[in-house]
């Protein structure tokens, strides 16, 4: 699902004369030029994977010093020591997979209460191309959550942010795959917590972040983290636009202007599952597929708006309808958050007027934790679209993880619910 900062086509594209159609493909490609990160043969080497990744979840297989720079013509380098790294975790199976991420640390000490804490940040949608994977965003300052991470290294957090699988590494991105999303988040926790350049401790406080996409794999984070990471000291988790029920989400984003995401979500699901999608799509179904794979988000959602499933498809079902029958039906019911009860206080902050997740998602999410006897806020805001839900859903996650690392009770908001 796309982030609130992102400049987030049935191919139906509007009629326009031919010289605006050329000048409008030049400013397109100029503009992914500028916004995708320059690949280069070192940076290659570091996202190709050992020969052998059959490791303890958050095994560092490599690390290695980068900066983090605030602007695109990388003029900003922020003081935080940062690391890219190369870590063990487990895909939606449990089989061992290598997956890539940055720690990145305030250069000055601590001086709240207890140790440092560390925020496992997940990402919103950065797209399926591996150009567009966090690490490598982050160090072309092209990474639009820069400005919010900014933000917990100024609060003193030190923040270990995944790349997820399948993005920088080879291999297909499993986009909004519940059990992996959750490992890759919580295997980079663990990693974070074992480099010593860092100055975290190794066993400190734990929070965990995210919106939209980033909302999803933090939700299905600390709903896993009781059995899945039971050492890493969670003290609380805030998921902002959260799409805890795929096919709702799915459908909903077919043939809207943030179509591409859908498109993501198949791609990824059927990489995951072992999916031949050649068996359901069209010719063009398959060329439009086979394009979004190689994207980041500005790009998919500029070629592929207001595409409808049904034109993609070999015999005209949209994706409601796929998803309706087997093998989708299964795969989608594997996604569903909220089945879970979280261990420590969460927060679901998402907007009444969210035009990419439906507001009734989110608020469904927060009931069914509560229904389990989960510790919820929920934070409901009226600003208008997903990515403008995003800026009182900010302020919300600050105050929570503050309160978090202070030790202070959270009030449950379940009884309104």
């Amino acid at each position: 699902m796309p982030h609130p900062s992102t400049p987030c086509a049935s191919f139906a594209p509007v009629r326009l004369s031919r010289p605006r159609r050329v000048l409008g493909v030049v400013a397109l490609a100029v503009a992914a030029a500028l916004m995708s990160p320059v690949t280069t043969a070192r940076a290659a080497d570091f996202y190709t994977p050992p020969g052998s990744v059959d490791a303890s979840p958050g095994t560092v297989f490599r690390a290695e010093p980068m900066t983090f720079y605030l602007d695109p013509l990388r003029l900003v380098p922020s003081n935080a020591r940062a690391t890219r790294v190369m870590y063990a975790t487990r895909d939606r199976t449990g089989a061992p997979v290598a997956v890539t991420g940055t720690v990145l640390a305030p250069p000055v000490p601590w001086v709240g209460v207890g140790q440092r804490p560390v925020v496992g940040y997940a990402a919103g949608t950065q797209g399926l191309g591996d150009q567009c994977a966090p690490s490598r965003q982050l160090a072309a300052g092209s990474e639009y959550e820069g400005a919010f991470i900014s933000g917990l290294l100024a609060r003193g957090y030190a923040v270990a942010m995944t790349d997820y699988e399948g993005l920088g590494t080879p291999g297909t991105h499993t986009y909004m795959v519940r059990e992996a999303q959750a490992h890759a988040v919580l295997d980079m926790v663990r990693a974070a917590q074992q480099l010593p350049a860092t100055g975290l401790p190794s066993a400190g406080p734990v929070l965990l972040a995210g919106y939209s996409q980033g909302g999803g794999a933090t939700a299905a984070a600390v709903e896993l983290a009781p059995t899945y990471a039971p050492e890493l000291k969670v003290k609380g988790a805030v998921a902002g636009a959260v799409p805890a029920e795929l096919g709702a989400v799915a459908a909903h984003l077919d043939g809207s202007l943030y179509s591409a995401f859908a498109l993501y979500a198949v791609a990824g699901q059927a990489a995951a599952y072992g999916i031949d999608l050649d068996d359901y799509l069209n010719a063009r179904g398959q060329s439009v597929t086979e394009a979004v794979r190689g994207e980041c988000v500005a790009e998919s959602i500029a070629l592929h708006a207001f595409t409808r499933s049904s034109t993609l498809t070999a015999d005209g079902r949209d994706l409601a309808e796929l998803a309706a029958s087997e093998p989708f039906r299964s795969i989608i019911a594997d996604q569903r958050i909220g089945r879970l009860r979280p261990a420590v206080p969460v927060l679901v902050t998402h907007s009444v007027l969210d035009d990419v997740i439906p507001y009734a998602v989110g608020k469904g999410l927060a009931r069914d934790w509560c229904a389990r006897g989960a510790n919820v806020a929920f934070s409901p805001n009226i600003t208008p679209t997903h990515v403008g839900g995003a800026v009182p859903s900010f302020a919300k996650q600050f105050a929570f993880l503050e309160a978090r690392v202070a030790g202070l009770p959270q009030a449950s908001d379940c009884w309104w619910l």
